[in-house]
């Protein structure tokens, strides 16, 4: 353990101590003000350690398979984490005004031009590749929408930074396109349809459909595409709710298509990172709608629920995946302790906060950021180690792979300071005054 120490930027008193049988934290906390200034320099060291080791200047693109140190150790690029970094250049850009920068435009727009060049398949589907060579050429194609909804974010993220029309009518297009496949006719995707097969409603298509739809009409400023899309996200908020089930005190992660438990392990599947990710864009749903309701699941079953039930009582973090009824979870990597579960529980609980004042809710989210910056962190080199077994040790000592890029960990930074940063500047009493964690 001494070596991986070395890199933690928490001190190990606050690491978890099991107390009458729940995870309590050892540490004091800390204030807003410190947690602010903390997540400001680690948004800072990631956004240093991509642009530092991730640019192919050969080929474009980017190279997103980086060593804890930021080598590359392969040259695959992965079309998911290819547009995602172009979103998140693109939203730094947008957004900060220390990252409104020249440098910042220029790496969103020529990675732009890698995606619209090489991830798009040229036989008018609207398919994506799913991995590429360096040179750009096609390698693996999913089953699945997802390339694409990456694809529709970095175009409608590069629309807001330049201005340029090309970028909204490929953003435009492909949300279209996706809203087809999900909502209508999911053919195109090559989907073989076997006789013992029923209709399954799984979490991410629809929670995933809401974000991009509130990605496209806040990014592009329109109310006719507002009103567009309104019907589409009624749609996704009416297939999230499905899948609460056993009387408000669950989100399964698979329901039938009318909204039923299904039988066997799938059935039974909790997935306490995506339900919490989802709880956070119902809430941004509510901030359009004002309904009350909706902000009750979506604080109490979606974010509250899933944490009590997702988090480790003994060794602290979130389980990745989970069985309602207790049995063994079939995913063999149940136990481990993942970057991406963290950046959702993070940004939900203080979204939750910021729009509640509920001082439960900011001490949870204490509880998940000292349990963060004891484990993740880097300090040193920047980023976040990704994998961690139960007891929170790493396992992959990589900061960039197949599925982990340049998106959950600065997305939810930027998210955070930005609530943190709003959070201090209300603040008038004792802002000094540190937020105890809890699990109560």
């Amino acid at each position: 353990m001494e070596e991986v120490e070395e890199v933690y930027t928490g001190s190990r008193a606050a690491e978890m101590e099991v107390v009458g049988g729940e995870a309590c934290m050892g540490s004091p906390g800390h204030s807003l003000k410190e947690m602010l200034g903390m997540v400001r320099a680690d948004l800072d060291r990631t956004v240093n350690f991509w642009l530092r080791n991730s640019h192919d200047l050969q080929c474009g693109g980017f190279f997103t398979c980086l060593g804890e140190d930021g080598h590359m150790y392969d040259d695959t690029k992965y079309t998911w984490l290819q547009s995602r970094q172009v979103w998140m250049y693109a939203r730094l850009y947008n957004e900060l005004d220390r990252f409104r920068t020249a440098e910042m435009l220029e790496a969103a727009v020529n990675g732009g031009q890698f995606v619209m060049s090489h991830v798009k398949r040229p036989d008018g589907t609207w398919k994506c590749y799913f991995s590429l060579t360096r040179q750009g050429q096609p390698l693996r194609t999913q089953r699945t929408l997802f390339a694409e909804c990456f694809y529709m974010l970095a175009m409608a993220e590069l629309f807001r930074a330049t201005g340029d029309q090309k970028y909204r009518g490929e953003a435009v297009n492909m949300l279209n396109q996706i809203v087809h496949w999900a909502r209508q006719d999911d053919s195109a995707l090559g989907r073989e349809r076997l006789s013992g097969q029923t209709g399954v409603s799984t979490l991410a298509v629809p929670m995933m459909l809401l974000y991009l739809t509130q990605e496209l009409t806040t990014t592009m400023g329109d109310p006719s595409l507002t009103a567009q899309y309104e019907d589409a996200q009624q749609w996704c908020v009416t297939e999230i709710l499905k899948h609460v089930q056993r009387g408000g005190s669950v989100v399964l992660e698979n329901v039938s298509a009318d909204g039923q438990e299904l039988p066997g392990s799938a059935g039974r599947l909790v997935n306490p990172g995506h339900a919490i990710e989802a709880g956070w864009f119902l809430l941004r749903r509510v901030q359009a709608t004002q309904d009350s309701s909706l902000q009750q699941v979506a604080l109490s079953t979606f974010i509250t629920a899933s944490f009590r039930r997702g988090w480790d009582p003994q060794h602290g973090g979130l389980f990745s995946f989970l069985d309602v009824d207790d049995e063994s979870p079939v995913q063999l990597e149940w136990d481990m302790k993942l970057w991406w579960p963290h950046c959702e529980t993070l940004v939900a609980l203080l979204m939750g906060y910021s729009v509640t004042k509920d001082a439960q809710l900011l001490r949870q989210f204490s509880t998940v950021f000292d349990y963060v910056y004891s484990h993740f962190v880097d300090k040193k080199q920047g980023e976040w180690y990704g994998y961690l077994n139960r007891r929170g040790d790493i396992t992959h000592r990589f900061k960039g792979g197949p599925w982990k890029g340049f998106f959950h960990v600065p997305r939810c930074l930027l998210m955070c300071e930005t609530m943190l940063e709003k959070l201090v500047s209300e603040n008038t009493q004792q802002p000094s005054t540190p937020v105890t964690p809890t699990m109560e």
